[in-house]
């Protein structure tokens, strides 16, 4: 077991001093590793004069920006705590998260000012775009610990809340390194790639792929505020993207693109997609454009790469997260805790060094959300075939009995998304006094103007499933609510616009 970790930015540093780390698309700034470091180092000196030590926390709340790495290599630095905030909440959700983490010093970006004037009890503060330069730029040199504790917490990330109250899960540098191991060997990641960064910061996807693994490989990362799809689609036009990982809302976004068709896409050479269910579909319109998108699966909790196809296997297994990468143990047991046979559904467990070691100060739900061998229970329902490809079938919570038969919410919408009037569709249980539960369906369509009615749609349905599983309603929706990160919160489904 590894228990040192060499500081990874000052080792990027030393072997590529001048190679581009990082370039901030909103302005035009490019760092080199070694610039990259040096402000880490100036980042980190200041968070010392501001009385910041190990273990202490420190919030950050603003959008995409190189900033946020360089206070992410800083708490390293120095062992402090970094806890990025979620910007979508209100100022009443982050006082929750404040209270929670007790940071000793917050730092915030423009765009959220108001919400931190907003907060009932904020701690001492730096605005990024006020003091933050002339306060790194008038510290002075020092020296930082060379290794980094692999078991140590590196930062926080608070659940995005889509099932309940957030839990701050711990993030340790041994997690980023099985990550980078997990995903790089799974993409083939190599030092002179690049790769975008716009998924939000605050959930794992915006730190962890592919961004903080190229940067340990060597590699490029253009940082856009947000998601932009004709900013994005012009840097694939551009040939500037080498892989692109995405949630299914942002391939609905791109391939809705009027120019994305027509734009050459040989150059990116990985495409992959996680965070949510991709329809098949949605798959197959991305086959016919010659582009193996890459489906896969992890959580917050498995740092999160667990699960991803290969690109051979992307059109052979579509609806597969392919296997577990090489750092991830997968257990799928029945409610005895046994193993199940291949093809039969049962929960499926996580292990390894990139599992989360628990939750920030939160002993109960630590203990909840593992079992008694130290497997973390993600509360997805899951499958495997006998070729060893691995099937989601959808989260525990969702599954719902209808007369009986258990029926999973992904299969539904899977069947719902391959109607070619259907964008995205979302399942969710109802109560039945005759069957206990039924389905209702939320329905998003490519033309509002010109779908199915939701008798056609019954009858499109009772051709491909079974009648247990065919929803009771079908609810024509303009968008779903979602998180930062594009998931769909179905827990608000029902208050959804009709």
């Amino acid at each position: 077991m590894i228990a040192d970790i060499p500081d990874l930015i000052a080792k990027r540093a030393a072997l590529a001093p001048d190679r581009v780390a990082m370039e901030e698309l909103a302005n035009g700034k490019i760092f080199t590793y070694a610039e990259l470091d040096r402000r880490a180092g100036q980042a980190a000196s200041l968070l010392i004069a501001r009385k910041v030590g190990p273990g202490d926390r420190v919030a950050i709340l603003c959008r995409n920006r190189v900033a946020f790495f360089e206070l992410l290599f800083a708490c390293a630095k120095i062992g402090a705590i970094l806890v990025p905030l979620n910007w979508r909440m209100p100022p009443a959700e982050l006082d929750q998260l404040l209270t929670d983490c007790t940071p000793r010093l917050l730092f915030y970006g423009a765009e959220d000012e108001r919400a931190v004037r907003e907060i009932m009890y904020p701690p001492p503060s730096i605005a990024l775009d006020g003091d933050y330069e002339s306060l790194i730029a008038a510290t002075r040199p020092r020296e930082f610990r060379q290794l980094w504790p692999a078991g140590e917490t590196w930062y926080l990330l608070y659940t995005s809340g889509t099932t309940g109250r957030p839990k701050g899960v711990i993030y340790t540098y041994r997690m980023a390194l099985a990550n980078y191991v997990n995903i790089g060997a799974a993409i083939d990641l190599r030092a002179d790639d690049t790769t975008p960064n716009f998924l939000p910061l605050f959930h794992t996807a915006g730190i962890n792929l592919h961004t903080l693994p190229t940067l340990i490989a060597g590699g490029r990362v253009l940082v856009m505020s947000g998601f932009d799809a004709e900013a994005l689609v012009a840097l694939i036009e551009a040939r500037r993207i080498d892989t692109l990982f995405g949630v299914p809302h942002i391939f609905q976004e791109l391939i809705a693109h009027p120019r994305f068709a027509a734009t050459p896409l040989d150059h990116v050479r990985h495409w992959g997609c996680g965070g949510a269910p991709l329809n098949d579909a949605l798959v197959e319109r991305y086959r016919q454009l010659g582009v193996r998108v890459c489906n896969g699966m992890g959580m917050t909790e498995t740092g999160p790469t667990a699960f991803l196809v290969d690109p051979e296997d992307a059109w052979d297994h579509v609806g597969s997260v392919g296997k577990p990468q090489l750092l991830c143990s997968v257990r799928i047991i029945d409610d005895k805790g046994d193993d199940v046979a291949d093809d039969a559904v049962g929960d499926l467990l996580f292990a390894g060094p990139g599992v989360t070691p628990g939750y920030w100060r939160n002993e109960e739900a630590t203990r909840a959300a593992f079992t008694k061998d130290g497997w973390l229970r993600s509360g997805d329902l899951a499958r495997r075939d006998a070729q060893g490809f691995y099937y989601v079938a959808g989260r525990r919570k969702e599954m719902f009995i209808s007369g009986g038969e258990n029926v999973y919410p992904a299969e539904v919408e899977n069947v719902l998304c391959s109607h070619p009037a259907v964008a995205e569709a979302a399942v969710i249980a109802l109560p039945d006094d005759k069957w206990g539960e039924v389905g209702r369906a939320f329905i998003i369509l490519h033309d509002a103007q010109a779908g199915p009615d939701p008798k056609q749609m019954e009858a499109f349905c009772r051709d491909r499933l079974a009648a247990y599983k065919i929803p009771r309603s079908f609810d024509y929706v303009a968008d779903f609510p979602r998180t930062a990160a594009g998931k769909i919160q179905k827990h608000l489904l029902a208050c959804a616009e009709t």
